[in-house]
């Protein structure tokens, strides 16, 4: 579905991916595991084209995206929930669900209608708070309402950056749920994580990133027992 091939991306003179090759089949659940500065977030923006690669493909579903705009890229089918959430705080949770479905404006209504009802099917406190300003809300609420948003673009594949950052233990537990039951619904999914032990997981399989460079690729639990992996992400010795 997804297929990045030898991709050098820079901020100015400073190169932040260094030949990065992946893929994402229709279907899986994919992690990208690295440390802080190791080109996670910058291999998001690149293939949602926000910063565009010096050399090197971004492939989906068979067709190049590195060039072509970010609206575009959305409209083709690819969604993001950004690091951080983002959400729009002095909207409330059904304005932040409506601009998802921004790219979408042309559909009919009842088809946005059905996709907001699978919004408050996965995530019921948002049916809850419609009116409620997301910006008062908790941070875990606030990433159920980052999800739902990016999903009302209605994307075959969903970006996913650092889903658990600043959650409680509970919350993560609840999101990643949650994404299992996303992807069991047919949405392949891309996650960028530092949480490794809950990212794996989930996963298919896994790629690592550092210092801008692919090190180790393979199935989830292979990474899981790798000792590079248990040494970096998992405190272990």
């Amino acid at each position: 579905m997804l297929r990045l091939d030898q991709v050098v991306t820079y901020y100015g003179p400073i190169m932040a991916l260094d030949g990065v090759s992946l893929e994402v089949r229709a279907g899986e659940i994919v992690c990208l595991l690295g440390g802080n500065a190791s080109g996670k977030s910058t291999t998001m923006k690149t293939i949602l084209g926000i910063v565009r690669p010096r050399t090197g493909t971004v492939e989906f579903e068979g067709e190049r995206l590195d060039g072509m705009a970010t609206g575009e890229i959305v409209r083709r089918g690819i969604s993001l929930v950004p690091e951080a959430r983002r959400i729009f705080g002095r909207m409330t949770v059904w304005e932040n669900l409506v601009m998802g479905s921004y790219v979408r404006r042309n559909d009919p209504k009842d088809e946005i209608d059905r996709d907001m009802k699978r919004v408050f099917a996965l995530f019921p406190r948002l049916r809850e708070r419609q009116m409620q300003y997301g910006g008062t809300m908790s941070g875990g609420e606030q990433q159920m309402l980052a999800i739902g948003r990016a999903l009302m673009a209605r994307p075959r594949l969903l970006l996913m950056d650092e889903p658990s950052m600043g959650l409680s233990p509970a919350f993560v537990d609840q999101v990643f749920d949650i994404i299992q039951e996303i992807n069991r619904q047919g949405t392949t999914i891309l996650v960028v994580e530092q949480n490794a032990t809950v990212a794996l997981s989930i996963a298919h399989r896994g790629y690592v990133l550092q210092n801008g460079r692919i090190v180790i690729t393979h199935d989830a639990a292979a990474l899981l027992k790798a000792d590079e992996v248990r040494r970096a992400y998992l405190g272990e010795e």
